[in-house]
């Protein structure tokens, strides 16, 4: 008998969808103010997006993707991330034609086979979003500000705002060259990915997590040494930006991302007390990705938030939640005779915009009362029969414990005036 549900995954019970909604609505309601319209992309995509958007030396092409062949024999992966889908959506929808910059965001589940910790698994959530056609530097710093924006919104304190350039196309082989030249006299020294990545992708030698390559990367050449004029002033007008908009930030040489289609800007947003993986979110510039994925040179920046690693940043600073009644009203029968009555009492306050409900297991009326007592609605209707005959019911305020009767005819009214 299957009864567990597949490692890296979990269930969200109705106990604990509050926390969910309260980080999507609020993400929502930043979003708008921004300027950002929601786009809801497929959970699969073709192979071939990911490999030639994310780079096929990258981890999550080489080790992390859920892929498979579906019935027409086509190579299918779930999504590991939302940028390629969002590059592809641009250029299949023909946005590119349309008033630029098109600003989107997501939110929903990913998809990455991965040793599973805290706050990371192989079915997770993010909340993201992409900006297309323009390469100005006030939006790099709207982007971040943005999402400092959210975070702080959401309560969260002690956040470190990271951020770095990794060059272009021009100047980011000035600095895979001196990298191979650093690390050559260390290479039996490395761990066996980053002797792999010396080769094919150098600047993820600074992004190794391997506490011995960390010490052997001290004094690495940094990329901020080798970006060309146009780089290093794209960079400098960035931090500009932010000081405009009273962003704090720190400059961190070593910042790359793990993905290769990163340019120019490159961003985390850190937070202590979720254990050895402080990253809460990150992003940056992929100035070449729509090219990459067939469409004309276009620039392109974003960021994607893990909401379970918010969650966890959330609890771990004791910030509560935000509580949700899931019932304004619960309608009880003091005797069988009243429950054909009741069922009707339920319908019209449902058509009257309430939340309510009723037993169903055929419980006394001592029972029905504690059953409400767990629900926790605002009000309890409290139909007899002998009540029904002359009209009314009994409403009882389940917060102050005082019961009172109400006309039938007046219920619906009454309840809606005291649970708005």
């Amino acid at each position: 008998m299957l009864t567990n549900r597949p490692r890296g995954t979990n269930d969200i019970l109705p106990a604990e969808i509050n926390k969910w909604y309260y980080l999507e609505e609020t993400f929502r309601q930043v979003c708008h103010q921004y300027g950002y319209g929601e786009i809801r992309l497929p959970i699969f995509e073709h192979t071939e997006l990911f490999v030639r958007g994310m780079g096929d030396t990258t981890d999550v092409v080489e080790k992390e993707m859920y892929t498979f062949n579906d019935r027409g024999g086509r190579s299918i992966t779930l999504r590991p991330e939302g940028t390629a889908g969002a590059v592809r959506a641009y250029l299949e929808n023909n946005l590119y034609a349309g008033p630029q910059p098109v600003k989107m965001y997501y939110l929903g589940p990913m998809f990455r086979y991965d040793r599973p910790q805290a706050g990371r698994y192989r079915q997770f959530h993010q909340v993201g979003i992409e900006a297309f056609g323009s390469h100005d530097p006030g939006l790099d710093a709207e982007i971040m500000a943005l999402a400092m924006d959210y975070y702080t919104r959401l309560g969260l304190s002690g956040l470190s705002l990271q951020v770095n350039s990794v060059g272009c196309p021009q100047c980011r082989p000035v600095l895979r060259q001196r990298l191979q030249e650093f690390f050559a006299p260390h290479m039996n020294q490395l761990c066996p990915e980053c002797r792999s990545r010396y080769h094919r992708n150098p600047l993820r030698l600074l992004d190794c997590k391997n506490e011995k390559c960390q010490e052997l990367g001290k004094g690495a050449p940094s990329a901020l040494d080798c970006l060309c004029p146009d780089c290093a002033a794209h960079f400098a007008a960035v931090r500009h930006q932010l000081d405009l908009l009273g962003v704090a930030y720190q400059v961190n040489p070593r910042l790359v991302r793990g993905l290769d289609y990163y340019t120019h800007t490159a961003f985390e947003i850190l937070v202590g007390g979720i254990g050895a993986q402080s990253a809460i979110g990150g992003g940056g510039r992929y100035n070449g990705l729509v090219e990459i994925c067939g469409g004309p040179p276009t620039p392109g920046i974003g960021f994607a938030l893990g909401l379970e690693r918010i969650i966890l940043a959330r609890e771990s600073q004791g910030l509560t939640w935000p509580r949700t009644r899931p019932l304004d009203v619960f309608v009880a029968v003091a005797d069988a005779a009243a429950s054909d009555r009741a069922v009707r009492i339920l319908a019209d306050l449902r058509a009257g915009g309430l939340a309510a409900d009723r037993d169903y297991l055929g419980r006394s009326l001592k029972a029905q009362m504690k059953q409400a007592g767990r629900l926790n609605p605002a009000y309890t209707v409290i139909a007899g029969s002998q009540e029904l005959e002359q009209g009314r019911v009994a409403v009882k305020d389940m917060a102050s414990g005082e019961q009172q009767t109400v006309p039938l005819d007046q219920l619906v009214d009454f309840l809606q005036g005291r649970t708005k």
